[in-house]
């Protein structure tokens, strides 16, 4: 067996030392244990290592350690660095909190999990059928980049008899997922150095795909007492000549705040005085209001249309999640931009969901009976879960209007100690003790932008909200 050591040192150097080779190099980290493996005819190892060259210039590279039968060795270096746009980007919290919880579910532990913005309820029949019948039918080739004429029509005809903007199956593309939508819109119209104005709490990808694009996230802080919405005033104020895209999400994730039609006036005055200035309008959630709310869409608004590119989609509404699919809809030359982005990075949106989408908008105005059900219980659980954390002291709440997701204030248990736990500190740590103590699985607030609250997604039933919301008061108790 040949035997192999890594060590370090301030030199850059490779040295053989008689039946061990040595590697070193500046910033290594911690020295690595000693490795040992059989020599066989042709085995290797890989060793991750970080290197800083003269110019102090950060590389990350692999040492490939090939060994032959009369214990010969190759040394290959391979730099492994990533782009500085990757290394920019933060991983999604909510993913991460799902994954471990799921992690924790499969592990045995009874968690329940209201970290993922998922509705409960299976896809409507109708819908499910539409996707049965073009498998069955051989409707499952590729379809035009852009999304099938069938389907873009039928987008066409919801956007102008719901929400009272016109437009033609060219200003339509139709993407695996709203999230793909908005970062090919983010792609397609910022470049290096532009200002990408998002109102916090905000939804947790939209800073990661301004960065993506090389652009900057500026945000806007809102307050609970005004409902989480944008002042406009503070727009105002902060916009610049390098200000190219503001982003709206009405009904709001995570807040659930929807953005009165007056509000949104003022907010287009001000954008109409900025040419360069488009809106991102995220209505992904446009269906799930409570009256005596309403939506208004921001393209239908004086002087909105040219300047507006509108996301929607599937997932929520009809319970689609896992059907993948969404569209923008905008002027033909931003949207041909995002297509030419859509055609070398996934190009056209899964024919059989296609095909299912068609079936939902087919449904009734804003998804007919069987959206208005789901709206229906997603309102008595919002109810259930308002009144139930109304009733604890220290926790301030504003009522969602739409969405189902409930974003309130416990920044007054910070400071606490948790037996057992340690202090809890933020949101992060916060819903880590209810995780631990309580196992309920819930998105801190800091993910959102805003660390004084934690998101509960109260897409479950209400017999699991029920029960969550005993374990977390039990929890919230033992710190007070």
């Amino acid at each position: 067996m040949a035997a192999f050591s890594l060590q370090t040192s301030s030199s850059s150097s490779i040295a053989r030392l008689g039946s061990q080779t040595r590697f070193s190099g500046a910033d290594l980290g911690p020295d690595p244990k000693s490795i040992g493996f059989p020599s066989h005819p042709r085995s290797s190892l890989v060793l991750p290592l970080k290197l800083t060259n003269s110019k102090s210039r950060s590389r990350a590279v692999v040492m490939a350690v090939a060994v032959s039968g009369n214990d010969q060795t190759q040394i290959t270096e391979v730099d492994i660095s990533l782009s500085p746009r990757v290394n920019s980007v933060k991983p999604s919290k909510t993913v991460a909190i799902t994954d471990q919880a799921t992690a924790l579910v499969q592990a045995g532990v009874p968690v329940i999990r209201l970290a993922a913005g998922e509705p409960d309820f299976d896809t409507p029949s109708v819908i499910a059928e539409a996707g049965i019948n073009a498998i069955r039918e051989g409707y499952t080739r590729y379809t035009p980049n852009a999304g099938t004429l069938e389907l873009r029509q039928a987008i066409c005809h919801k956007l102008k008899e719901e929400n009272g903007i016109s437009y033609t199956p060219d200003q339509i593309v139709v993407s695996n997922g709203a999230k793909q939508s908005i970062v090919q819109a983010v792609l397609a119209v910022c470049s290096p150095g532009d200002e990408v104005i998002i109102p916090a709490p905000f939804w947790v990808s939209y800073p990661e795909m301004a960065r993506l694009a090389d652009a900057t996230p500026v945000i806007l802080p809102t307050s609970i007492s005004d409902n989480f919405l944008l002042d406009p005033k503070l727009l105002e104020s902060k916009l610049t000549e390098k200000s190219r895209l503001l982003i709206l999400c009405s009904p709001s994730n995570p807040t659930g705040s929807v953005y009165p039609k007056k509000l949104l006036q003022e907010i287009a005055q001000i954008v109409a005085r900025h040419p360069r200035l488009l809106v991102i309008s995220d209505e992904i959630y446009e269906h799930i209001i409570y009256t005596p709310a309403t939506h208004t869409s921001f393209a239908s608004l004086p002087g909105m249309w040219e300047r507006t590119l509108t996301v929607n989609g599937f997932s929520k509404a009809f319970a689609m999640t896992g059907w993948r699919l969404g569209y923008l809809a905008g002027p033909k030359h931003f949207v041909a931009a995002c297509g030419k982005i859509q055609s070398q990075f996934t190009s056209g949106a899964s024919s059989i969901s296609q095909k299912a989408a068609v079936a939902a908008l087919g449904l009734g105005y804003a998804g007919g009976e069987a959206v208005s059900i789901m709206v229906k219980a997603f309102r008595e659980r919002r109810d259930f879960l308002v009144k139930s954390f109304g009733e604890l002291s220290g926790v301030k709440i504003s009522e969602p209007k739409g969405a189902f997701y409930l974003f309130i204030d416990v920044s007054s248990y910070y400071g606490t100690e948790a037996e057992g736990f340690g202090k809890i500190e933020n949101s992060e740590s916060l819903c880590r003790y209810l995780l631990d103590k309580g196992q309920v699985a819930l998105v801190p607030g800091d993910a959102f932008g805003d660390d004084t609250c934690i998101r509960i997604s109260y897409a479950a039933s209400l017999t699991t909200l029920q029960a969550a919301v005993e374990r977390i008061k039990i929890a919230l108790f033992a710190l007070k």
